[in-house]
């Protein structure tokens, strides 16, 4: 295989790879996320869009996953990509009552 061949075949690969990653969308409103469990496939996005009138802080410890989003405040979103299979709890730094568990599929 000649190197522009092998190059063309990397590109379509990491398209290909991307294309199969989904992307779930948690909405944040009074102080609790949408869903309190989520299932996804390991390479998903899980996108957290704030609809609340006033900032979030969406964050995890979890081995499968640890993270901070930082704080966002209303209309804003921010994501994450869960690329290690396990399970992933969610909590909002601002709001302690404010927890999910992600569950992650290989």
């Amino acid at each position: 295989m000649r190197t522009s061949q092998a190059i063309a075949f990397l590109l379509l690969s990491l398209l290909f790879a991307q294309a199969q990653a989904g992307e779930h969308v948690v909405s944040q409103k009074g102080k609790a996320f949408a869903v309190k469990k989520l299932t996804v496939q390991q390479g998903d996005s899980v996108r957290f869009v704030n609809d609340d009138p006033f900032a979030h802080n969406i964050f995890s410890l979890s081995d499968a996953k640890s993270f901070d989003l930082g704080s966002y405040g209303q209309g804003q979103s921010k994501a994450v990509v869960m690329d290690k299979a396990g399970t992933v709890d969610v909590e909002c730094a601002v709001h302690p009552d404010m927890k999910m568990t992600i569950e992650v599929r290989k």
